[in-house]
């Protein structure tokens, strides 16, 4: 690499850096500011479900979703299709092997998680999601443009988009009921669930029930809960005999990757420094270098 590519890459990446930094100046992290524990949050007993397929049922009827029968839910065959959510079922139960269980398989409830620093929040780049202080992560159609970088930085695969639909497509996922919320009701796939495999409260709530229930029965439980620690925390917790992984739910580190990206990315973006400024920026550097070196050669010409 010659000396003047040399100090173009040099200076470049320093002009980076800079620009990084002056937009992020004065930056609020959306983070701050909201206490998990008193988040709503729903604890998941997956030993407990049954495979009903209610809680689909509800979510579907509440949302007005896909023009599915009634028959459509008891269908147990669907159990075994692990599915994800889509943009016309916001929530799905899966069977999964569970040797401990009645004959030998267990189920779990797949939705958004909410999660307490969400990934998707962090990668939109025009806040049309966004992390409310009582637990949901709403979507706002009207902002949204399109990008489906949330879809890619979820890491629990949940964002579904409407590809069918050309004109106005959204991104579709729970919405954890929030309208019922407001209304003091609790989501619609908790209230039908008929054996307590979902429980509703506050988030301190559901892990003080949850470890309860595995110091009841220690033999019935891994002694841990998922969507404690894991990404940060998440709103929707999880209990099983299994191994989590085997249930469908990803082995994840405990930080939120938002915390890695949220300065450098809403720096650029949410803090309105446009890529188009910075290109801009990094071309003034190439013609700087350009004229500079062109003076140099003359100089030892």
């Amino acid at each position: 690499m010659d000396k003047s590519r040399r100090k173009f890459l040099s200076t470049a990446a320093a002009a980076t850096a800079t620009a990084t930094m002056m937009a992020t100046t004065g930056h609020t992290s959306d983070r701050l500011g909201h206490n998990p524990d008193e988040m709503f949050s729903v604890l998941v007993d997956s030993t407990a479900c049954i495979g009903c397929r209610k809680c689909e049922y509800a979510c579907n009827k509440t949302h007005e979703l896909a023009d599915h029968p009634p028959a459509y839910f008891e269908d147990q065959t669907q159990l075994q299709l692990g599915r994800r959510p889509q943009h016309d079922a916001f929530t799905v139960v899966n069977a999964y092997e569970d040797k401990g269980a009645k004959e030998g398989e267990a189920y779990v409830k797949v939705q958004c998680m909410h999660c307490n620093d969400p990934a998707c929040v962090s990668a939109c780049l025009v806040g049309a999601l966004t992390k409310e202080s009582h637990g949901p992560v709403m979507y706002d159609t009207w902002k949204c443009m399109g990008c489906r970088y949330c879809l890619v930085a979820c890491p629990f695969q949940i964002p579904a988009y409407e590809y069918h639909d050309v004109l106005t497509p959204r991104v579709r996922k729970c919405t954890f009921c929030t309208e019922r919320l407001h209304e003091g009701k609790k989501p619609a796939c908790v209230e039908i669930c008929p054996n307590e495999a979902l429980v509703f409260g506050t988030r301190k709530e559901m892990l003080d029930i949850a470890y309860g229930r595995i110091s009841a029965n220690p033999q019935r439980y891994q002694d841990h809960v998922y969507g404690e620690y894991e990404i940060g925390g998440t709103s929707w917790l999880y209990l099983a005999r299994a191994d989590f992984q085997t249930a469908g739910l990803p082995l994840l580190d405990n930080q939120s990757p938002a915390e890695i990206t949220e300065n450098i990315q809403h720096g650029l973006f949410k803090s309105f420094l446009p890529p188009l400024a910075l290109y801009g920026l990094l071309g003034l550097i190439m013609h700087t270098s350009g004229q500079r070196e062109k003076s140099e050669e003359s100089t030892d010409a």
